[in-house]
């Protein structure tokens, strides 16, 4: 299973929204919260070439996107096989 890390905000629905669908899932993931953080807003910025909005989820080195992409991604029946590696 790849590693899944997603950047969230406290506040934001659609993080909340792609967190119940990997855990649903049953998918470990690592969170980072940016509230308030500037350096780790940053970090996530930088990775998700100039993404600025929350969620930002990577699945391994892939950059999926924020919550639309990751459920457009498992309605495809893509999702799992990217988890999978």
């Amino acid at each position: 299973m790849q590693t899944v890390t997603i950047y969230t905000k406290s506040t934001c629905g659609y993080c909340h929204r792609a967190k119940m669908l990997l855990t649903q899932k049953n998918v470990a993931f690592e969170e980072i919260s940016v509230d308030g953080d500037a350096q780790k807003q940053t970090e996530m910025s930088k990775r998700s070439n100039g993404g600025w909005t929350v969620p930002q989820i990577f699945i391994g080195a892939t950059h999926v996107g924020g919550s639309d992409d990751l459920h457009a991604l498992e309605r495809a029946g893509k999702l799992d096989a990217l988890l999978n590696g």
